[in-house]
């Protein structure tokens, strides 16, 4: 059978990998077209647009974009219709895949969305669209079915795709070496986005300067190059290591995170963090009244409890992300936060969950 994967962020290219590792166990005849990174590449899909030519944040770069996106939605549009698969897997990334999502319909190709869009977060307005569109909805986070079920929308709650891939993480042996070695590490994970890097990372790279007796070291994402990571090494004096995130968190005594997927690993991964996110000015304005939830943080929500320390938007400054790093590094904040970790582990659940997607995803497949 034929397999149709779109995903835009570096996490969606990891979880795509995994679905498509399975799902050919499964059926050993699928062939993929996909939208994702290298992880997925890999993986065997003839590559149709990479996420690095995709990665947009806020409602300020997305309007800055317009004609780029515009110019994605024709390309999807007629590669899909030429290549008519027998199944539409859509991986997270809501304002793309929620536009796409009715080509497929239309054409009386399945729909499955893997990530549940947050609308329980914001944009409330997308449920009509998972509604008419979404032939299949998986959801990762605990609280989800009973939000989706108040909706009439029936959703499969899979479990948490990063439990997976922490779990059969295979460790660069060189490069944990290498961290192991000298003073104790503490994390930079200032997210996967240009947009993001460019709000983040100066403040994030001010901070080392007030920690002597550590060694920074920033996880750079797949969808940078590593020319570009040189340069940024080189721009804000920083350690850079480009694909290794997990090598890091590995070793890692701290870290200063994005929200984000990067925040729910930091927590899987016992270490203590700071969470820290900056919109643009305009983007924030628009944002944050249409904003639904208490926290920005995967840790704080699913446990409903300000666990981490958030640091959002004018409160993300240099003196506050190094008051709180020396919180989780030198108080019983740091107790808190590994204790808080333990149930959050609980309430994220066992590993499965892409195994569990893929195997639905190819059993409806064949139904149809």
């Amino acid at each position: 059978m034929k397999y149709y994967i779109v995903a835009g962020e570096p996490s969606g290219d990891m979880y795509g990998a995994k679905i498509m590792q399975i799902i050919m166990q499964e059926d050993s005849e699928a062939e993929f077209r996909i939208w994702g990174g290298d992880k997925m590449e890999r993986m065997g899909g003839t590559q149709v647009s990479h996420i690095r030519e995709r990665a947009f944040m806020g409602i300020w770069e997305v309007i800055m974009n317009l004609r780029k996106i515009k110019r994605n939605f024709k390309l999807f549009k007629d590669d899909f219709i030429r290549y008519k698969p027998d199944a539409l897997i859509l991986i997270d990334y809501p304002g793309f895949n929620l536009r796409i999502a009715p080509i497929a319909k239309n054409m009386g190709i399945p729909v499955h969305f893997y990530i549940a869009p947050k609308v329980w977060a914001w944009n409330k307005k997308r449920i009509k669209d998972i509604k008419a569109y979404v032939d299949y909805l998986y959801t990762i986070l605990p609280f989800e079915p009973a939000f989706f079920n108040k909706y009439q929308i029936e959703s499969d709650y899979v479990g948490n795709p990063l439990v997976d891939l922490i779990s059969e993480y295979q460790p660069d042996t060189n490069i944990v070496e290498n961290l192991c070695s000298g003073k104790p590490v503490i994390a930079l994970l200032p997210g996967s986005r240009k947009m993001e890097i460019a709000n983040i990372l100066p403040i994030l790279a001010s901070v080392p300067k007030h920690f002597q007796d550590y060694r920074f070291v920033m996880a750079g994402s797949d969808s940078f190059s590593q020319e570009e990571l040189n340069l940024l090494s080189k721009k804000y004096q920083i350690e850079i290591l480009r694909g290794k995130t997990y090598e890091i968190l590995s070793v890692a005594t701290a870290a200063l995170v994005t929200s984000g997927t990067a925040t729910l690993e930091t927590g899987l991964w016992n270490v203590p963090q700071v969470v820290c996110y900056k919109f643009s000015k305009i983007s924030y304005l628009i944002v944050k009244p249409l904003m639904r939830v208490k926290y920005i943080s995967l840790v704080n929500l699913i446990l409903d409890s300000p666990l981490v320390k958030e640091l959002i938007q004018d409160e993300l400054t240099e003196s506050n992300a190094k008051n709180e790093l020396d919180k989780i590094l030198n108080t019983d904040k740091r107790k808190a936060v590994l204790t808080g970790y333990a149930a959050l582990k609980i309430k994220v659940g066992d590993k499965g969950a892409s195994e569990r997607v893929a195997k639905m995803i190819v059993q409806r497949t064949r139904k149809n």
